[in-house]
């Protein structure tokens, strides 16, 4: 499986670059992840971030947009949709994490499936670790390894 992360901002803290290092190191094992980062746009602009954003994603992508008025999901439960993504062929599969102002509609609109991970709001920074931590419980849980609890 092909892991893309598209994510608008640079990491500055190096707490949360290690911590990115850590969970890319871990999910070498499951899949091949990539980081992009996307420019902030100075002014702003959602719509500019997101005009980035979908040069960066194929047709072939299943694209996961995180917002927060969307579905959650529990660990299992996101575990589950990633393994039948996998079922169903889709081995490309794009996360996109917006800037301080979120997701243009343009972006939400290729998204295939919008999630939530939770109702409070998080940096974009820290959502990045938080993404790549719950993909790596995702394939913990898939592989019936222990980790989960």
């Amino acid at each position: 499986m092909n892991i893309n992360i598209l994510t608008v901002g640079k990491l500055k803290e190096k707490f949360l670059r290690d911590a990115v290092a850590e969970y890319e190191k871990r999910l070498s094992a499951y899949a091949k992840v990539s980081i992009v980062e996307i420019k902030e746009a100075v002014d702003d602009s959602v719509e500019k971030e997101g005009s980035d954003i979908l040069k960066k994603i194929s047709d072939r992508d299943y694209v996961i947009a995180l917002h927060v008025d969307s579905k959650q999901q529990t660990s299992p439960e996101f575990s589950q949709t990633l393994e039948n993504l996998g079922i169903m062929g889709k081995s490309d599969i794009s996360f996109i994490i917006g800037g301080s102002n979120g997701l243009s509609e343009e972006v939400l609109r290729r998204s295939d499936l919008k999630l939530s991970f939770s109702k409070m709001t998080f940096t974009h920074q820290m959502m990045r670790v938080i993404l790549l931590e719950q993909i790596y419980r995702a394939f913990k849980i898939m592989k019936n390894e222990p980790y989960h609890k």
